[in-house]
Order: structure tokens, then C-alpha cells, then sequence
């Protein structure tokens, strides 16, 4: 039996919406739009951010752990099971991603001074300079994606993602953003 021929280019919204029509009748067409626009539009963000931090020769798992000893705030320190838990990871997968980062000069890590037992990860200038620079260059992006809606659009559209995302969390609040029951 010959192969069906696959097109090499994703269907547009409509065709997709069509398709899926086609074969469940009960589809909202408006809704399929607004989720499969914002699959879309995460996918091709998630591809651009990964390309800028290439760029940076850093990859996303660096940047999950620069970002979240940013957000720990100054000193920008934490423990490592304290980041594990922040960013999902077993205590095992922590370790190697910090002893990647700390052998990059992007994090160290060292004992408590005042409990030798336990270990603190430190974001090194280095690693701020990247956060940084990786800060700079999603601006520009970010920037140039709202390019074409207003202040008062992009304060609307803010509001009604914000509202999707309260929805998601109360119908699963364990999620996180991680996928921990499907890896």
C-alpha cells in the first residue's frame, strides 16, 4: 500500500479547526481557536527563548535554576533540595544540573558556615551577568511580539490570559507546571 502524503507545513488554525470539525462534530470552533492559538503561540515562544539562550550558551534547565535563585532575591542563595523542590526535580537530578552549573561558573557551592551539613547554591556574578543578558534579549522579543496591540489591548489581553491561567491552577492546583505524574 502506497504512503499517504504528510504535508511538511502545519495546517493554519482554520485548517486545523476544519479538520478536527470534520471529525468531532461537538467541537466549539471558538474555543479550539483561542487553546490551539495558545499552543501555538507557547510552542514558537518556547523555540525563540531557547534559541536566545543558546545564544548565551546556556540551555532552559540553567536558566530555571538562575532564575529561581534571582527570585529568591539577594543573596541569591538557596539550598539544593529547596531548588529541587521549587523546580520539580528529584534530589539526584538537582545535584547534576548544579554540579554542570557550578563547573560553568554560573552558580558555587559551598557548606554553611553555620551548619556544616548543609550545602548552599550561590548565583555567581557570572551567572547574574547571563540572567541578565537573557532578561534583555526576552524584552527585545516580548517587546516586538505586543508590537502591534495597544496599552489598553495588552492590559486586557494580560487580564483575560491571567483569568485562563486562575482556571487552570484551581482545576490543578498540584501541577506547578510540571508534568512530574507524566515523565
Amino acid at each position: 500500500m502506497p504512503e499517504a502524503h504528510v504535508p511538511s507545513v502545519e495546517p493554519t488554525l482554520d485548517e486545523q479547526i476544519a479538520a478536527y470539525q470534520r471529525e468531532y462534530r461537538d467541537l466549539d470552533p471558538q474555543v479550539e481557536q483561542v487553546v490551539s492559538a495558545l499552543g501555538r503561540l507557547n510552542r514558537r515562544m518556547t523555540v525563540a527563548y531557547g534559541r536566545q539562550l543558546a545564544e548565551l550558551g546556556i540551555g532552559n534547565t540553567e536558566w530555571e535554576v538562575l532564575k529561581t535563585l534571582v527570585l529568591s532575591g539577594a543573596p541569591y542563595r538557596m539550598g539544593p533540595s529547596q531548588l529541587a523542590k521549587r523546580l520539580g526535580l528529584t534530589p539526584a537530578a538537582m545535584t547534576h544540573r548544579i554540579d554542570r552549573m557550578a563547573g560553568e561558573g554560573l552558580v558555587t557551592r559551598d557548606r554553611d558556615e553555620t551548619n556544616r551539613v548543609r550545602v548552599i547554591v550561590e548565583l555567581t556574578d557570572e551567572g547574574r551577568a547571563k540572567w541578565l543578558e537573557a532578561m534583555r534579549m526576552a524584552t527585545t522579543f516580548e517587546e516586538e511580539l505586543l508590537q502591534d496591540l495597544s496599552g489598553d489591548e495588552r492590559g486586557v489581553l494580560g487580564e483575560l490570559l491571567i483569568r485562563l491561567l486562575r482556571r487552570v491552577e484551581h482545576a490543578q492546583p498540584d501541577a506547578e507546571g510540571r508534568l512530574k505524574d507524566l515523565d
